[in-house]
């Protein structure tokens, strides 16, 4: 544990950041799925619940909880997923 006073703040504002990246990390995983599983079923709501993650996935590297090349690749490697599997129907 840090005995310096600026040191145990900084401490609490890397706590409360890594639990709200989490918390992020993990809504882009469940929409990054809903998604996938939407196109896979043939839902109707398919361009919809899409639209709702790739928005996550730009608000998260807007905010800086991942890198932008990193947000472009799964938007990539999403709606080709979500592509293919319309296709396949």
């Amino acid at each position: 544990m840090a005995n310096i006073k600026s040191q145990i703040k900084r401490n609490r504002q890397n706590e409360k950041a890594r639990l709200r990246n989490k918390a992020v990390r993990s809504e882009l995983k469940t929409r990054t799925k809903r998604a996938l599983a939407a196109a896979e079923q043939g839902s109707d709501t398919t361009t919809q619940v899409t639209r709702e993650a790739v928005k996550r996935i730009d608000m998260a590297a807007s905010k800086g909880v991942i890198h932008k090349n990193t947000a472009a690749r799964r938007k990539s490697r999403l709606m080709k997923k979500v592509a293919a599997a319309q296709s396949a129907q």
